[in-house]
């Protein structure tokens, strides 16, 4: 691995004070739910839908239902190309991590890092080189080496020192399911992730994880009416408590909502066989303003803006660096 790759994890707390900085990937979910007239009371309706699913899941030893908070940070990754000739870095990726108060104990848990998952080149990808790529061909395809720069970059930054340095497990990323797949129930119960689904072919998403060195599975959680897609990269049941996955899990389910809620506030649960779709009508809203709109508008301007200030000033560093790259 290239060592001039130098990247640098920073944080600031997602809060109903927060309010995205000159620097935030702006199409990120929760700067969307941070602008506008609203915003305080988006955040703060928010943080409240978090904290209740948290603690309808952690049940135990819960009676009144409020025994836990959820905090949420964001994890801004920036890489500096060639950090020693001066350049500048690069806003690369950007994920949350969780953690729990428990307010019985008085001690704070550390939840899972990833969650959502927000990322430049990702907004190249799709937004700009897939849609090039497909200009003028009669039917839909994929270049061979799509999102195979993406995932090294990724993997290198979890073999970083600075990803040991501030994080102690792999993280998970839990986004919707594929509105073009149909996922079929299982006999399979976790007791906090819930019900499995299975699908019988991976989406374009499931792919692009995969080249990250991610695995999926999809569990509709209790209480939940949609399957979640989680992908990680060791033992989803195993490496993480039931705390660190009901942190998840209470946080995207809650972001779901408010983002599909065609799918995940839906007035009936997916049923044996389920094929989602953002075209039905039986939902209900939540009363959190967000612009689905704006954010696609918006994934296109970014990924123009990574196009002109990453893939082509350094393409000759990223393509051998690519090459030569064991990861």
């Amino acid at each position: 691995m290239n060592n001039d790759f130098t990247f640098t994890v920073k944080n600031i707390r997602f809060d109903e004070n927060y309010r995205p900085s000159d620097s935030t990937r702006i199409t990120t979910n929760f700067a969307n739910l941070a602008r506008g007239e609203e915003r305080e009371e988006n955040l703060r309706n928010t943080l409240r839908m978090i904290d209740n699913r948290f603690n309808a899941l952690a049940d135990w030893d819960n009676p009144n239902g409020d025994r836990y908070t959820v905090d949420l940070d964001i994890i801004s990754v920036e890489m500096a190309v060639d950090a020693a000739s001066g350049d500048s870095a690069l806003p690369l990726i950007e994920v949350l991590k969780t953690s729990v108060f428990d307010k019985k104990n008085n001690e704070r848990i550390e939840g899972v890092t990833g969650n959502n998952f927000s990322s430049y080149v990702r907004d190249y990808d799709f937004s700009i080189r897939l849609k090039e790529h497909n200009r003028n061909q009669d039917e839909f395809s994929v270049p061979n080496d799509f999102g195979v720069l993406h995932g090294k970059l990724f993997k290198a930054f979890l073999n970083s020192e600075a990803y040991r340095e501030n994080f102690k497990k792999p993280p998970v990323i839990c986004i919707s399911i594929s509105s073009a797949r149909t996922y079929h129930r299982t006999e399979n119960h976790h007791p906090v992730l819930g019900v499995e689904y299975l699908q019988e072919e991976h989406s374009l998403t499931d792919e692009y994880f995969n080249k990250m060195g991610m695995k999926v599975r999809y569990f509709m959680p209790p209480g939940s009416v949609a399957p979640l897609a989680f992908y990680f990269s060791g033992d989803l049941l195993s490496d993480y408590t039931s705390l660190e996955l009901i942190s998840t899990i209470s946080t995207m389910d809650t972001f779901q909502k408010i983002y599909r809620p065609e799918i995940y506030n839906a007035n009936s649960a997916a049923g044996k066989a389920y094929r989602p779709s953002l075209n039905q009508q039986d939902y209900s809203l939540t009363r959190i303003v967000y612009d689905r709109e704006e954010r696609n508008r918006l994934a296109t301007e970014q990924g123009k803006f990574v196009e002109e200030s990453f893939i082509k000033p350094y393409r000759h560093i990223l393509e051998q660096w690519s090459a030569n790259c064991a990861l």
